[in-house]
């Protein structure tokens, strides 16, 4: 609940508030836990406080139930005892809906979300592709030669045109860009077609997301809550992650500095957060972590939920001020050593022990400590999580039908356009130059027919079997050159025509001219045997 001007999350076992500072939001945050502990319900409290403090929320919605924040919460007894246990009766508690609005990449179950290939950028692009070290390489050089050449990488279609033009093109760009090989170009054609069938062409294309378009509040000035459905999206982890983190990179390069402000612009929570750094390369943790360290001058929080803090590498870790850990198991060596790494990232607590504590837990029940006035996290406290004012189940396909309908932005991301990209404009250059090819063939085919008539016509007759004086006078025989004198005629008139043709033919491009000189020095060298042949 959004209390006093205090985001207030729990109460401990005095009855006190334990309340987030709005100034301290965008330090950036954790809820950790094991399954059944009661993450989600925790992410409701949160997103509902801070929508009803005026910042809007985005959320990924993994399991389905999120997107219940739509509706109000229903009345029962064990609802009753937690309003009563912690006086919410007091502080105007009442059960509502929040603004949302749902997205989905697929779109079915939210409104269609898209971004482009060129705002994802080769490096994330690699990420999705799972390509290696060195095709990552080579599709920085593809993006590279895209920009160069003005061709917009807008869908995947886009992305595959270029690599068959960069293939096509291969020993002519080496030297400009460096050694392009064939085996990588046909690696990365697959993983796109794998990524086609997987769904994720539906994802790149226009409109394009504009994150602008979520720094909304609704007419009673509480923000609204972004949600996008991850039920089908989280089967590809990769494709989940990245877009999750372009998100962050789209954020970071479109904000001002804004410094230190009362609330948050924006928060964003990212649950199964591990996807986020599963697998990831060095670069590209270098790069998340520095967008999380520099993004919050900028007026945005993240807030990360996972099952274990030890999913976070420690880099961006460091970086989370407000944490939340609900209870974990620890039976295997391995969890009782993310037990003891999560208890010591608080301060310590002389009434308990927290590593202790977080295996004792139930259900709703978390360790807490948030930042004070000065930035400094706050001695660990057991906390009992508020109970959220919104609907704690998932929201009928019915009422997500209708969110989507009533969305302000409905009528601009539904439709998808095709505009001219470089699949279009390299199809086109491909179709004139086959036309162009098939053209010069014909006329190359016409020509040496020409050549094999007049060569036919200028043999002589054959004299008759009857009829012929024994008078007649025999026809004259061409004196014969010698060899060497007939090759150097010979090639001569092969390389005039060669001239010929391609400056005939090379309008229609570097093919048909390179077809129309091999005609043109063909029927050259055809007319020079006719005429000196003895």
């Amino acid at each position: 609940m959004y209390f006093n001007d205090l985001l207030w999350v729990a109460n401990n076992d005095a009855g006190d508030h334990i309340n987030i500072l709005p100034k301290m939001a965008n330090r950036h945050g954790l809820i950790a836990g094991a399954t059944g502990t009661g993450k989600t319900v925790t992410l409701k409290v949160l997103a509902e406080s801070f929508s009803d403090a005026g910042v809007p929320v985005f959320m990924a919605d993994v399991k389905g139930d999120v997107a219940g924040m739509m509706l109000p919460g229903e009345d029962n007894e064990n609802m009753q005892k937690r309003i009563e246990r912690f006086g919410l009766a007091q502080a105007d508690f009442n059960y509502h809906g929040y603004p949302v609005t749902l997205w989905d990449i697929f779109g079915k179950n939210g409104i269609q979300l898209r971004t482009t290939v060129s705002e994802v950028g080769p490096l994330l692009m690699s990420r999705i592709l799972e390509l290696n070290d060195l095709q990552s390489d080579l599709l920085t050089i593809i993006f590279k030669i895209a920009d160069d050449n003005q061709l917009l990488l807008i869908d995947l279609k886009d992305l595959k045109s270029m690599v068959r033009f960069v293939g096509e093109h291969a020993a002519e760009l080496s030297a400009d860009y460096g050694k392009i090989t064939g085996s990588s170009l046909d690696v990365i054609t697959r993983s796109i077609v794998a990524l086609e069938m997987n769904g994720g062409d539906t994802f790149f294309g226009e409109p394009n997301l504009d994150v602008s378009d979520w720094f909304m509040t609704d007419e009673q000035g509480r923000g609204v809550i972004q949600i996008l459905d991850s039920s089908d999206l989280i089967s590809n982890g990769k494709l989940y992650s990245t877009f999750l983190l372009w998100m962050l990179a789209e954020l970071f390069e479109t904000l001002p500095e804004v410094g230190d402000m009362d609330k948050p612009k924006m928060v964003f929570f990212f649950d199964e957060a591990h996807l986020l750094f599963s697998d990831a390369s060095k670069a590209l943790l270098e790069k998340i972590e520095q967008v999380i360290k520099l993004i919050r001058s900028k007026g945005v929080g993240i807030y990360f939920c996972t099952q274990n803090p030890s999913d976070i590498p420690s880099g961006v870790l460091s970086q989370l001020g407000n944490k939340i850990q609900h209870a974990l198991r620890a039976f295997t060596p391995a969890e009782q050593k993310g037990l003891k790494a999560a208890a010591d990232s608080f301060r310590p607590n002389p009434e308990f022990d927290s590593a202790e504590m977080l295996t004792m837990l139930g259900t709703g029940e978390a360790l807490v400590s948030f930042l004070d006035e000065k930035g400094i996290p706050t001695i660990v406290e057991k906390a009992y999580i508020l109970p959220p004012q919104c609907s704690m189940g998932a929201a009928s396909p019915g009422d997500r039908a209708k969110a989507i309908l009533d969305s302000p932005l409905h009528g601009k991301y539904a439709e998808g356009v095709d505009n001219v990209s470089a699949y279009e404009t390299l199809s086109e250059q491909w179709e004139q130059a086959a036309a162009a090819e098939a053209q010069a063939q014909a006329e190359a085919e016409a020509t040496a027919q020409a050549a094999a008539q007049a060569q036919a016509a200028a043999k002589p007759a054959k004299p008759g079997k009857t009829g012929s004086s024994s008078s007649s006078k025999p026809a004259k025989k061409k004196p014969k050159m010698n060899k060497a004198t007939q090759r150097a005629g010979r090639a001569a008139a092969g390389t005039i025509g060669r001239e010929l043709g391609k400056t005939a033919f090379g309008k229609f491009g570097k093919q048909a001219a390179k077809i129309g000189g091999n005609a043109g020095s063909q029927f050259m060298r055809g007319l020079f045997d006719t005429f000196t042949k003895g």
